[in-house]
C-alpha cells in the first residue's frame, strides 16, 4: 500500500519533502505533481525503480526518460548545449517542457536513449518539485504518468491512489498541477523539432 501525503502547493512541509526524499533513497517510486501533470520519479541509478515503471507504463525501448532537474546547473552536467540551444531552452525554463539533447559522456548508458545516445532534460516550476530536488540535491528519474488505455494524464492524488497503490511506494497529493503532459522539444539534431504538444506554448520552437 502507498504512502499518501498532503503537500502544500505554495509552502510545502520539510518534514512531509524529507520523507519523500527518505523514499527516494531507500529505492522508492514516488507518484508527484509537476507544472504539467503528475510524474513517476525515482532516484538516479535506480534500475529497479526504472524497471516498475517501464511495466506501469507499458513502454518500449523508444521512450526517453526525463531528468528533472532543479537548474541549469544540474541540467548542464548531463547534457550538451551550444550556444543557440542553451539560449532556447533558457528561454522557456523552468517551465513544462521536456527537451532532448546529446547526452554528456558522464551520463550512464542505461539512463541515454539506446540508439540516439539522448537523454530527456527538464525544470519544472513547481514548489513541491522544487523542493524535493533541494532536498535530494540530485535529479530524479521521471516519466509522465500516462497510463495504458488512458488518453490524459491521472490528474488527482487520490485518483493515482486508488489505482496504483500496489505499484508505487509514495503518492502526493499537491492540489494544484498542470492539466496536460511537457511539451517535447527534440534538438538531438542541432534544431528543435516538436516532438509532442502539451501544456507548453511550442510556437517559439515552430
Amino acid at each position: 500500500m502507498a504512502t499518501f501525503l498532503d503537500i502544500h502547493p505554495v509552502d510545502p512541509q520539510p518534514r512531509l519533502v524529507n520523507r519523500v526524499v527518505d523514499t527516494l533513497r531507500e529505492g522508492g517510486l514516488i507518484a508527484y505533481p509537476t507544472d504539467a501533470c503528475f510524474a513517476l520519479g525515482a532516484q538516479l541509478g535506480n534500475q529497479a525503480a526504472k524497471e516498475r515503471i517501464i511495466a506501469i507504463r507499458r513502454l518500449d525501448d523508444k521512450h526517453h526518460f526525463t531528468l528533472v532537474c532543479a537548474d541549469f546547473a544540474q541540467l548542464g552536467q548531463f547534457v550538451q548545449l551550444d550556444n543557440a540551444v542553451f539560449r532556447a531552452v533558457k528561454a522557456a525554463t523552468p517551465g513544462p517542457f521536456t527537451f532532448i539533447l546529446p547526452a554528456t559522456p558522464g551520463v550512464p548508458r542505461k539512463l541515454q536513449h539506446p540508439k540516439k545516445k539522448t537523454v530527456g532534460v527538464r525544470i519544472p516550476e513547481h514548489r513541491i518539485t522544487q523542493a524535493i530536488l533541494a532536498e535530494l540535491g540530485e535529479p530524479m528519474l521521471s516519466s509522465t504518468l500516462l497510463l495504458p488505455g488512458d488518453e490524459e494524464p491521472l490528474a488527482t492524488g487520490w485518483e493515482i491512489k486508488e489505482r496504483l497503490d500496489d505499484q508505487v511506494d509514495l503518492v502526493i497529493d499537491g492540489d494544484e498541477t498542470g492539466n496536460g503532459p511537457t511539451t517535447v522539444i527534440d534538438f538531438s539534431n542541432g534544431y528543435p523539432e516538436v516532438v509532442r504538444e502539451g501544456a507548453g506554448d511550442s510556437s517559439p520552437f515552430a
